[in-house]
């Protein structure tokens, strides 16, 4: 048993001293999600990927009930989850705030903004991954890792516990749903 694991196993077994542990150990790797996921973001973002990997390890602790993760890669997607969950809340309340309100015109936009998904967008992708999980719940763990968490196809891999041929082929299914779903909604992102 590994020591992710093991720390794992403790904090489902109730011993808070195990979640600092568990934060040392697996900080890197959630910063690294969390930066990935806020480089697709517009500019000017309020949120860091230092106050997302805090605020999805708060949230993963949330609750009276001890989280009841089996394994390592339980945990990464109830983290990618976490993540998710705070980015659309995010989206929506900036979608429910007066648009421009407060702002200043900054000149020339770069096309990495420009190609940035928009509140909206995240918001449909979000309803889209709920109907996409219904039918398929292990491509929609892919998006989740994917697009939400800012994993590549070999981090997706390992944190699901799947072959690298597997998540690309899941990806591309769930890419083509989704954009059929999208139905011209919004512009293809980079990112999905």
């Amino acid at each position: 048993m590994t020591q992710l694991t093991h720390l794992i196993d403790s904090v489902s077994r109730g011993d808070s001293s195990a979640k600092e542990d568990l934060l040392a150990i697996v900080y890197d790797e959630l910063r690294r999600m969390a930066a990935g996921q806020l480089s697709r973001e517009r500019a000017g973002h309020t949120l860091q990927p230092t106050a997302l990997v805090h605020e999805a390890f708060l949230k993963l602790f949330e609750g009276a009930v001890q989280p009841d993760w089996n394994s390592r890669a339980h945990f990464f997607y109830a983290a990618a989850e976490a993540m998710r969950r705070i980015l659309v809340d995010h989206a929506r309340r900036v979608k429910s705030q007066k648009r421009g309100s407060g702002m200043q015109f900054l000149g020339q936009v770069d096309d990495a903004v420009d190609n940035a998904p928009l509140p909206e967008e995240i918001l449909g992708v979000n309803e889209l991954l709920d109907k996409l999980e219904a039918d398929y719940p292990e491509k929609a763990a892919v998006v989740r890792l994917r697009y939400f968490a800012g994993l590549t196809i070999p981090e997706t891999a390992k944190a699901l516990e799947l072959s690298v041929p597997t998540v690309n082929r899941y990806w591309s299914f769930s890419r083509a749903w989704l954009y059929s779903k999208l139905n011209g909604r919004f512009s293809p992102t980079a990112s999905l």
